[in-house]
């Protein structure tokens, strides 16, 4: 078992693609990693906007949070009806592209492809600083840590989503048995005690430096929303569904919405009970919200850790989301030719592999650029969500209203998704805008740009190799074939026999790069060694032997005075086509690489380069031990 096959696996032949499809048992940890997650982080991201209320910010986490929920419900019916009519994939790309055109649709894709990249990079970093706040000791090591869950996840979907469904799927309904309980837990000890006690006593909020405002509610709201973001997941992942798909579908998304909806509310009770607030993450002593609320409700005992370390791992997994949609979103734009086609192309394991490393380097570079931090990401985040929530609901709109007569119901509520989520938006994107939003106002844009110049590369590439015709014969003949040889050995003699399959006009081009007498000396001996081995042989066969042609290099550059070679005989014989053939040692092992110079590499590539449209540049491989095994 070679290191590949080890990492990834075994490569998976096509027939094999409708098995690695999951069911919703694989589906919730697959696709709701980041909506679980973000019960994490998006109530504390509401809770540091509130932190200058000081006490009397808990008191108003309950309403903001209560807004969120009202919002995912709103979602969550809007999107089982986008399932519906989109059985197959009802991502917000496609619905925009049939039903709101080309622009629209670019929008929505861009949007979503910020979202993926920045919900990895916002899940690892709050996940690692729910290991910070069990273990401060790691807190110098935030970034490196960050880095390597990202390799790890990364790694694990290089192998395919069931396996990565299935791998997650432990800490994931681990995680949720866990809060739930707590939760519960909690929950049920303030229904039976008007004031309980905490376990372990939450860190003091400070006083009040303000009062609340519409502005800070607003701003709390529009960082809460971050914990809606993985709502899409479903409908962007269609295709990764087992029969029957609607039934898995609707199940995953109603799994999801109904634990997130506990979750949140059960969050925002417990803090305002027991006055959870948010503390700075880049200070020493940080503390989670979730880590204190398990520590306020059950103390730091066994559950703590246990539950703690079940959040850790969906926080830093919860990147799986994005894992599972980024590459299925890209394929079906490479697929409309908006990006390169290797996107579109399934890897050894029937996943879109480079879309994966994709996802996987910008979501690095990314976390490299802020630190790690979470605080310093979360006003970048929300907004791509929030853009194809609302691109997505609005093209649903225009799709129910060319249907019949029947539909204004499942009208009605997809309009009053795109309007309630097109409001969210105006308040994030107002709310956020000075603290980093602005950057990605400025990168969906630019995103659209690459994308449609890529889309116009491919149109120009089209029109230029369009159909030719009936094929014309006229002009074929044999092309003049120039063989490069460096000496007379096996690998000469097979590019010369080639040759002469192909043309009775073959020139062998020596490049002499030494000067004096050695150079005379060298040619002397190449040509009488061409007489006797090659000239005579193949004239007593009554061919046309070749003829050896020496050509200096004083500079060692191989490509430019055969190119002048290549001018001459289309001066000569502007009716012929030239043919270099380049004879290459075919290297197997690394090690081989490293003790060659690699010069027939880097010929072809300067004669593909600057050749002219009449010249056609072809490669003579010698496979090293293995010729003279198959000979023997």
């Amino acid at each position: 078992m070679n290191l590949s096959t080890l990492l990834f696996g075994r490569r998976l032949a096509n027939r094999e693609h409708e098995d690695k499809k999951i069911g919703w048992i694989e589906a919730v940890p697959a696709m709701g990693l980041d909506g679980l997650g973000s019960s994490s982080y998006g109530p504390e991201a509401a809770l540091t906007i509130l932190i200058p209320l000081g006490a009397l910010g808990v008191v108003y986490i309950g309403p903001v949070i209560f807004c969120i929920v009202a919002l995912l419900g709103i979602l969550y019916f809007s999107y089982r009806q986008t399932l519906a009519a989109y059985p197959t994939n009802g991502g917000a790309y496609v619905v925009a592209k049939e039903n709101l055109g080309e622009y629209p649709s670019l929008l929505a894709a861009a949007a979503l492809m910020i979202d993926y990249v920045l919900n990895v990079a916002v899940g690892v970093s709050a996940g690692v600083g729910a290991l910070v706040s069990v273990v401060p000791s790691l807190h110098p090591y935030i970034l490196p840590l960050c880095l390597g869950i990202v390799l790890l996840v990364m790694l694990a979907n290089l192998r395919g989503t069931g396996e990565a469904g299935w791998l997650f799927a432990l800490p994931t309904y681990l995680f949720i048995i866990c809060f739930l309980g707590a939760i519960g837990y909690g929950l049920a000890g303030i229904v039976l005690a008007e004031k309980p006690a905490p376990v372990v006593l939450p860190p003091p909020l400070g006083l009040a430096a303000q009062g609340a405002t519409i502005w800070i509610l607003m701003h709390a709201f529009a960082s809460g929303c971050t914990a809606m973001t993985g709502v899409e997941a479903v409908s962007n992942g269609m295709g990764s569904f087992r029969q029957p798909v609607m039934r898995n579908a609707y199940i995953t998304l109603t799994i999801i919405v109904v634990i997130l909806t506990l979750l949140l509310g059960g969050i925002a009770t417990i803090a305002t009970v027991f006055d959870i607030g948010a503390m700075d993450q880049t200070k020493e002593g940080y503390q989670s919200v979730l880590s204190q609320l398990i520590a306020a409700v059950a103390g730091r005992g066994a559950f703590y850790y246990i539950a703690m370390a079940s959040l850790l791992s969906v926080l830093c997994l919860s990147a799986n989301t994005s894992f599972v949609g980024f590459p299925r979103l890209c394929q079906m734009v490479a697929a409309d030719g908006y990006l390169p086609k290797a996107f579109a192309q399934p890897g050894r394991r029937l996943v879109f592999t480079a879309g994966i490393l994709f996802l996987s380097g910008f979501a690095a570079l990314l976390l490299i650029a802020f630190g790690g931090i979470t605080d310093h990401l979360i006003p970048l985040f929300a907004i791509g969500a929030f853009s194809t929530f609302t691109i997505s609901q609005a093209g649903m709109t225009v799709h129910w209203r060319r249907q019949s007569r029947g539909y204004a119901a499942k009208l009605t509520m997809n309009a009053v998704g795109a309007a309630a989520t097109g409001v969210a938006l105006v308040i994030i994107l107002t709310a956020k805008f000075a603290e980093g939003a602005w950057i990605t106002l400025i990168t969906v844009p630019l995103t659209i740009a690459i994308l449609k110049s890529i889309k116009n590369y491919y149109r120009s590439l089209q029109r230029e190799l369009r159909k030719p015709g009936p094929i014309t014969v006229e002009d074929v003949e044999p092309p003049t074939v120039i063989v490069v040889t460096e000496t007379w050995n096996r690998l000469s003699e097979r590019a010369i026999k080639f040759a002469l399959t192909i043309s009775p006009d073959v020139v062998a081009v020596h490049l002499i790069r030494l000067g004096g007498p050695e150079r005379d000396e060298r040619e002397n001996a190449l040509r009488e060694e061409w007489r006797a081995e090659v000239e005579e042989p193949i004239a007593a066969h009554g061919l046309k032997p070749p003829r050896l042609m020496f050509i200096p290099a004083p500079y060692r550059q191989l490509h430019e005075p055969l190119l002048r070679l290549i001018e001459k005989l289309d001066a000569d014989s502007p009716e012929r086509r030239v043919a270099v053939l380049i004879p290459e040692t075919v290297k197997d092992k690394w090690w081989q690489k490293l003790l060659h110079m690699n010069r027939a590499g880097r010929l072809r590539a300067k004669l593909v380069k600057l050749g002219g449209p009449r010249l056609t540049v072809a490669t003579v491989p010698w496979r090293l031990y293995r010729e003279e095994q198959e000979a023997g």
